[in-house]
């Protein structure tokens, strides 16, 4: 989503809506990873997904991690088509279709897949130990901390029109940014250290949480923009990029102009964008 807010501070971008939609298929490495697990593919498991949506990068990403078997079936969301809509009712994703069952059954909702995919998982883990239960804890408040306030703080950013309301949403942002700061603190106070984690799964799932949003500092330049320097937030995602793990994100990493492209119907707040944008500027929670 750091790719989308590129939409507001990159110089090279209109002003005005230029009237650019949103892609419907993979780009750069992304493609070459689809092209690897072709939805005609023999695998358990089918990921339905849409390559600019956040939330089927995140449960890409975890799928990655945990080394799990899978095809991957592109789909427009907004068309709703029947098979979409097998797996995920609302016509969401992502969406999982599970072919070890018979018939095939189906799950939808990111945090409920990732849960799914995680406990199907026998070698790899997207937590710390499991004999370190508060630190399990820990990485999932910073999980929900992301779900109930960062995720939707962003939407509500990216979206606002005039200055008033951008500027209360940007320190909404900030504000967002800096609560998980916090929760990331405590988790090296309490736990490991300053400078460490309980181990690779700590950083995996929240970066996993996060999604493609924070890629690297090269992006975070419009941190700088809104409250400065941003040690605190960017250190402990830097050590998560140079672990192994870390080095998942990018087979699901699409060429930079397809988030620009694809987000600026939310950064000009055009009528029926999403689902989500609707939620956002009907203030209810997101679908």
């Amino acid at each position: 989503m750091l790719r989308a807010l590129q939409l507001l501070t990159n110089p090279i971008m209109s002003t005005k809506d230029t009237g650019r939609s949103y892609h419907r298929s993979c780009t750069g490495l992304a493609l070459e990873t689809v092209t690897k697990r072709p939805s005609s593919g023999t695998q358990n498991i089918t990921l339905f997904g849409s390559c600019f949506c956040p939330f089927v990068q995140r449960v890409w990403v975890a799928l990655e991690c945990l080394e799990i078997p899978y095809n991957v079936h592109e789909v427009d969301p907004y068309q709703k088509p029947k098979d979409l809509l097998e797996v995920s009712p609302k016509g969401l994703v992502p969406g999982l279709k599970l072919h070890n069952f018979n018939p095939p059954r189906a799950l939808n909702e990111s945090t409920v897949i990732m849960e799914y995919i995680q406990g199907v998982s026998f070698c790899r883990s997207l937590l710390p130990p499991a004999s370190n239960p508060y630190a399990r804890a820990l990485v999932r408040l910073q999980s929900d901390h992301v779900n109930r306030s960062l995720v939707p703080a962003f939407y509500r950013y990216l979206q606002a029109q005039d200055t008033s309301s951008q500027i209360e949403s940007g320190k909404e942002f900030h504000s967002s940014i800096q609560g998980l700061v916090a929760l990331l603190e405590r988790a090296e106070k309490e736990i490991v250290g300053v400078g460490g984690v309980s181990g690779e799964g700590e950083i995996t799932a929240l970066s996993i949480g996060l999604g493609l949003w924070i890629e690297g500092n090269n992006d975070l330049g419009w941190i700088d923009v809104m409250a400065g320097p941003c040690k605190e937030f960017t250190t402990p995602l830097d050590r998560g990029f140079i672990m192994p793990s870390g080095q998942k994100f990018n087979c699901v990493d699409h060429r930079r102009i397809l988030y620009l492209d694809s987000y600026e119907r939310y950064a000009f707040n055009r009528p029926n964008t999403s689902q989500v944008a609707n939620a956002i500027n009907s203030g209810r929670a997101l679908p």
